[in-house]
């Protein structure tokens, strides 16, 4: 029989004392009765029972042995600690009604059970080297909750057991437990001490056990759950027995966008405390007005646990400087304190506070700086002897909001900002979750040590710890190496939306809202990290939260508390996903929005994404209104998985794992990848976030700016470099540049080069790192920037540098339809079919194959951000364009040059659409209608010319027949031999870059291979791509090949599959074997944008639109030993097009690229040459449609012919919208197609009443009335009953409205017209009201009405 060796508490268990002992935590229960016994369902499916005999919150700090060991901090210095994590016998069953009832029984054999390694999430776990599941499915969802519920009022009085559909693992699983057990022994040294036992992290709920007898449970997954195992200890081996729920009504408030994991997944460990001890402790720094002297209030709770009064006990408090970045400290002379601690009654608690002066012997605590200090205590008795050792980190930091006055403001602005140490600081930051593909959730300390490390060199300064609070080191981490934290309650019911359903409504779960907060609060109130408190994320509005920020403001005042979800309750104003539009305005602080202003979530990284980051931030950097915000997220959220058909190992998503239900994608929005190697946008963030604005001014000096609030540049070296063509050619480093924070200094270039006409000058300004850092050696580019310094002069024509002596053969081939150009050495192969190449021989290397394809190409396999845009691609068939050659010219010149044109239209043969199947793969399907011929399609003019070198130029005209429809891209898809596999470019690089994603990307050359150009995107999509590409070379082992060269824009690609593979495969190694090296060469390639969530596609000037559009490069062979630069040193000589474009108006303009061009016309369909050609001198009106042919003077034997049909509506397109949910935008009630919807923002926020569309006419037009159809989809949400409709000439300025009213109950097309014409270019159709009265605004159609 074991004997007890811990008597003090036999009789009774004492109530822990709470934070405030007269204010104890509501919902925490204690109950110290012998026959204490689980209570089941009324444990874990009551809401206001939080806790049974978990101990009240307190700050992380530990106690040591002496001060030597608490100058430390850690809990691992100290022997009063020890951790529990290692093995542990495991148990899983898949009910609650199945488990191993008495496991925790001492007597109880698990000598079977299967033994984990904890921390651990047993889902992860359990994933076998086959694939198959041992413990239970992970589950992927962004806001439902994984069992059965449905958004009604109440609905959670249901219970997390009730029956599910029966494809999700609920079905079977309805509430899986895991049941752990292990024995620890304790210290002999710690006899007569308080003992306690910490559970870092347990999901969701737990009941634990100590020597088969019952302790408690807890059902917070995210904050320390602290017991006193005192009384249940025994002399020499004890048994330890956690039984831990998959769910409970605390699952409820953590519908977090993430894999539901359940487990024992942080630190588990015991901890012993004197009979009289510190209990809690609170160190605020604080600093007079100057920010000179400091002062620490010290409040420190003693607890006494003897059976008797005490009295006399005092506390001294020293204060050590610890070296920046390290761990090494020092005493601060001449500080210190001293308080008496008041009588104490047996079991009773009380405040002991003092403030420590420190005057101005500390240096301040900042991202840019952070400074930290070790307060360490000491309680003695009254004789002086030393009770107990504690310690806690200190960062001297003070965080305000104040009222400022123009003249106190940086931008001349008066306004409401957020002041730290007095700065109006940006924090450029990201939004984090806990995820590693190995483990889980249960991420090590390594793992968190790496990702700060790797933050701090991409220039973030700001985390956001979305949406729990995280494990204690993550705090210990950002406080040493300088993170902003925005430190989030772990409240997350986003199932349940904003209405009235919300549990932040409902009294029953007031008790969880209000503890949850103020754990957060009272565990780390002492990181000097966590300048922000907030209330939670995506939970509705109630008042709940309500209680929740009073009862924080108890405790805490220094520092502000934010909501996004209603921010009249909390002291700054944040919201999530605004519009760039909305920002470049709410900037000003003119808007009626709480300032100063965070944006918790923007910048929506799903995939290849992160568009239009540096608009963002031009505008929040333009004022101090905008503190920054946090890019929705730091790290792709999957795990490792195995396909048991074919054993490979993958990066799982959503529904990877038969998870049911599931948001597939939509956890991989990292800046990073799970295993956090950076992904392409990783290095637009880190330039965009860094703390130096540098530019070329019109003098041609250069100016730095310095961004920082605190520090000079003088930690880092400034090399200058100089670059010619993409070569670096000289370099210097400036001497000490001391430029103080937010001042600038310029300096002169000092380069001696003579730099050359025909040659293009970049100059690069690089801060790099002066000595080691922790996140980097000395040397790391921390921050630079890119400038042109000279353009190159305009080349030799390639007529000039091509001529060559040898006869040039044309070769007509009627049977096949092919036209052959030989030449020297050369064998180009045209398909009079399609008007493209068929084969290019170079000497004895083929570079282009017969059989192989080129086509036009407007599609790209979408990247997660296309969903504005992917279901028009593939209902129009752009992935599958049918090249036909309508008409062709050919002829043969004097110079030897060849010219073939082609005037080809492109087309699908049938609509498309993108088919999601099983294993998360998708099927691109052709519809069996087919298209008509005034369908959807393009007129390509491809005029080829041929030079006697074996060169070739292509210019080509691109002209769809609905110039509004928004491309992937548009350019030629050359399909060439796998033996061109190295990649040579002078372009943006060296990492994927896009018109909206470059600003990180310089222009250089780069050489890499084909293979090495793929981007491991858990769901493969476009990627690769490479911007202002001036020429680009695809080579063999050999070193021949061929370049192309740009005459005009150029982006290229090269890539070892194509667009419709990767659009299938759901993961890399789905993708089939290379079928060649596919290259892009494109006009333009759309912007990424951001509307996987709520940002919006890409800015009106990165799109691609169908309209006109000019393609044009050159081809040229290369042999081994080939200068490129000299190669691609030509200028465009061949014939180029006419392009026409026909705006909404119908009215035509028509250019051409070349110099001094006189551009002819022919209306009507005659050719007849005796009817003269016009002069192209002002647009021409073809709205009633017909034919046009067109020509340049020199080529009037390659004139052009293109037809238009009549404009019989007033066309209009999008010029704002007020709000929209991803996928859903405005300009779905343009696209003719009743099918498709405008819908208001609903699934991160709901925006509210009124919404508001402007249309653009694009010139002033009269208009009679307008028509709006309701939702045509089988749903009613948001059909509009009231309206209002204003007119303005210039899109600012807006009329009285000229029609108001409501809209009858129907689903029919609904027709307004107004009293009198009206005459207006732009359009604002206001919904005021919605037709089931919800905030929701849609429609399926709108037009306007032509006089």
């Amino acid at each position: 029989m074991r004997k007890a060796i811990y008597t003090l508490l036999l009789g009774c268990l004492a109530l822990p004392a709470a934070a405030d002992y007269e204010h104890p935590l509501q919902g925490f229960e204690y109950d110290a009765s012998e026959n204490l016994a689980p209570q089941g369902r009324n444990d874990w499916e009551n809401p206001e029972r939080v806790a049974l005999n978990k101990q009240q919150p307190h700050a992380w700090f530990f106690n040591f042995e002496n001060v030597d060991q608490a100058r430390k901090v850690l809990p691992e210095n100290s022997k009063y600690w020890k951790s529990l994590n290692g093995e542990w016998s495991f148990n899983w069953v898949g009910n609650p009604e199945e488990r191993p009832v008495d496991f925790y029984k001492v007597d109880y054999d698990v000598t079977g059970w299967d033994k984990v390694q904890v921390p651990m999430n047993w889902n992860v776990v359990g994933i076998q080297k086959d694939g198959s599941q041992k413990y239970g499915t992970p589950v992927y969802s962004n806001q439902r909750v994984i069992f059965a519920h449905q958004v009604a009022v109440g609905d959670w009085k249901g219970g997390v057991m009730r029956e599910p559909a029966k494809d999700w693992p609920t079905y079977k699983n309805r509430n899986e437990v895991g049941s752990y057990r292990r024995t620890f022994t304790v210290p002999a040294d710690w006899a007569g001490r308080q003992v306690l036992i910490s559970f870092d992290g347990v999901d969701s709920f737990f009941y634990l056990y100590v020597n088969g007898k019952y302790v408690g449970f807890s059902k917070n997954s995210r904050n320390v759950a602290e017991f006193d195992i005192t009384k249940y200890l025994v002399a020499g081996e004890n048994v330890l027995a956690v039984e831990v729920y998959r769910h409970s009504d605390g699952s409820f408030l953590e519908s977090q966008d993430m894999f539901r994991l359940p487990g024992i997944f942080r630190t588990v460990a015991l901890s012993a405390k004197p009979q009289v001890q510190v209990r809690d402790l609170q160190a605020i720094p604080d600093f007079d007005k100057d920010f000179v002297n400091a002062t620490l209030a010290i409040d420190a709770e003693v607890l006494n646990l003897t059976n008797k009064s005490v009295k006399g006990y005092t506390i001294d408090y020293s204060l050590y400087a610890v070296e920046l970045y390290g761990e090494k400290t020092t005493l601060v002379p001449g500080v210190a304190a001293s308080v008496k601690v008041g009588a104490l009654a047996k079991n009773d608690a009380d405040h002991a506070k003092v403030t420590m002066q420190v005057g101005a012997l500390v240096n301040k605590w900042s991202a840019e700086a952070p400074y930290r200090y070790v307060l360490v205590g000491q309680l003695k008795d009254k004789k002086g002897k030393v009770v107990e050792t504690f310690s806690t980190n200190v960062g001297f930091r003070k965080c305000e909001i104040k009222d400022t006055p123009a003249s106190e403001d940086e931008f001349g602005l008066a306004g409401r900002y957020y002041f730290l140490n007095g700065k109006p600081i940006k924090m450029k930051g990201v939004n984090r979750h806990e995820n590693s593909p190995e483990r889980g959730h249960a991420i090590t300390r390594e793992q968190m040590d790496y990702e700060v490390m790797l933050m701090k060199r991409g220039n973030i300064n700001h985390v956001r710890n979305s949406h729990y609070v995280c494990d204690p080191y993550w705090y210990y981490l950002c406080d040493k190496y300088g993170i902003y934290l925005e430190d989030e309650c772990n409240i997350e019911s986003h199932q349940y939306y904003y209405g009235e359903a919300s549990l932040s409504h409902v009294p029953e779960f007031k008790n969880h809202h209000v503890a949850r907060n103020m754990e957060m609060v009272y565990n780390n109130i002492n990181h000097a990290s966590i300048v922000i408190w907030s209330l939670g994320n995506e939970a509705g509005p109630g008042n709940n939260f309500v209680e929740a920020y009073k009862a924080i403001k108890t405790v805490d005042t220094t520092r502000p508390v934010q909501y996004e979800r209603n921010n009249d309750i909390v002291d700054m104003g944040s919201n999530q996903y605004p519009s760039i539009a909305w920002v470049q305005g709410a900037v000003t602080g003119k808007y009626g929005v709480k300032y100063p202003y965070h944006i918790s979530e923007y910048a929506h990284s799903m995939g290849n994404a992160v568009g239009n980051l540096v608009d963002y931030w031009d505008a929040m950097e333009s004022t101090n209104f905008f503190m920054g915000g946090a890019i929705w997220d730091w790290a792709d959220q999957a795990f490792w998985n195995v396909d048991p058909k074919t054993g490979d190992k993958y990066m799982a998503y959503g529904g990877d794992f038969g998870d049911r239900p599931n948001d597939h994608t939509f956890c991989m929005n990292g800046i990073v990848f799970p295993d956090h190697s950076p992904k392409p946008q990783y290095h637009e963030v880190k330039k965009v976030y860094q703390n130096a604005g540098i530019k070329m001014l019109e003098n041609g000096e250069v100016q730095i700016f310095n961004k920082r609030y605190f520090k000079c540049l003088c930690d880092l070296d400034v090399k200058v470099t100089l670059w010619e063509n993409g070569k670096q050619i000289d370099s210097y480093y400036m001497p000490d540049m001391k430029i103080a924070p937010r001042t600038a200094k310029t300096f002169k270039l000092k380069f001696n080069n003579k730099l050359a006409a025909d040659k293009e000058y970049f100059v690069k300004v690089q801060l790099l790192l002066k000595k080691d850092m922790p996140w980097a050696k000395r040397g790391y580019v921390q921050m630079e920037e890119q400038m042109l310094l000279q353009g190159a002069a305009k080349a030799a024509l390639l007529a000039d540098v091509a001529k060559s002596d040898s006869e040039v053969t044309v070769l007509e081939d009627s049977v096949n339809l092919t036209t052959e150009v030989l030449g020297n050495g050369f064998s180009i192969v045209f398909n009079n079919k399609t008007g493209v190449l068929e084969s290019v021989v170079y000497g004895t290397e083929t570079v282009f194959e017969k059989g192989n394809s080129m086509t036009l190409s407007a599609y790209r396999a979408p990247v997660d951000n296309d969903n504005w845009a992917w279901n028009r691609w593939f209902n129009l068939g752009l992935y599958n364009l049918e090249d036909e050659v309508m008409s062709f010219v050919s002829q043969k010149n004097s110079d030897g040059t060849v010219v073939l044109q082609y005037i080809v239209r492109s087309q699908a043969k049938h609509p498309g659409r993108r088919v999601k199947n099983e294993d998360n793969s998708f099927t691109l399907k052709n519809d069996a209608r087919e298209f008509g011929e005034n369908e959807f399609h393009f007129i390509s003019n491809r005029i080829w010319t041929i030079y006697p070198d074996g060169s070739v130029e292509l210019n080509s005209s691109v002209t769809g027949s609905d110039a509004a429809v928004a491309l992937a891209r548009v350019g030629y898809l050359l399909q060439l031999p796998k033996s061109l596999s190295n990649y040579t470019y002078y372009g943006r690089g060296p990492w994927n870059n896009y018109n909206d994603r470059r600003t990180g990307a310089f222009i250089q050359q780069y050489n890499s291979t084909v293979a090495e150009q793929f981007v491991h995107f858990p769901k493969p999509q476009d990627m690769a791509n490479r911007e202002e590409v001036r020429w680009a070379a695809l080579t063999n082992r050999n070193g021949n090949g061929v370049i192309f060269v740009s005459t005009g824009a150029l982006s290229t690609t090269a890539l070892p599959w194509n667009d419709v593979e990767l659009t299938e495969a759901a993961h890399p190694y789905q993708l089939p074997a290379s079928s060649g090296t596919w290259l892009h060469l494109d006009a333009k390639v759309n912007g990424l944008g951001g509307n996987s969530c709520g940002q919006g596609g890409p800015l009106d000037h990165d799109l691609v639109k169908a309209g006109d559009n000019t393609v044009a490069f050159i081809m040229r062979p290369v042999k081994a030993g080939d200068n490129y630069e000299e190669l691609a040193n030509v200028a465009s000589s061949g014939v180029i097009p006419v392009v026409l474009k026909r705006d909404l108006r119908g009215t035509v303009t028509m250019s051409c690229a070349k110099e001094n061009s006189e551009i002819y016309y022919r209306l009507g369909e005659s050719l007849n040459d005796s009817i003269p050609g016009t002069v192209y001198t002002a647009p021409v009106d073809m709205s009633k449609g017909g034919e046009i042919t067109v020509w340049e003077k020199a080529t009037p034997e390659l004139a052009a012919t293109y037809k238009y049909d009549e404009i019989t509506s007033i066309p209009i397109t999008v010029a704002f919208c007020s709000s929209r949910e991803p996928g859903s935008g405005a300009e779905k009630m343009l696209d003719g197609d009743p099918s498709t919807i405008w819908h208001t923002m609903y699934s991160v926020t709901v925006a509210s009443y009124p919404h508001w569309i402007d249309f653009d006419a694009n010139d002033e037009v009269t208009i009679k009335g307008f028509k709006y159809m309701p939702r045509q989809d089988g749903g009613n949400n948001g059909n509009v009953k009231g309206y209002k409709l204003q007119i303005s000439a210039d899109g600012k300025n807006w009329s009285d409205p000229v029609a108001e009213g409501e809209l009858p109950y129907s689903s029919e097309m609904q027709t307004v017209l107004f009293k009198a014409p009206v005459k207006a270019r732009f359009v604002r159709f206001t919904a005021t009201s919605s037709q089931n009265g919800q905030d929701f605004g849609s429609g399926a159609e709108f037009e306007l009405i032509k006089e």
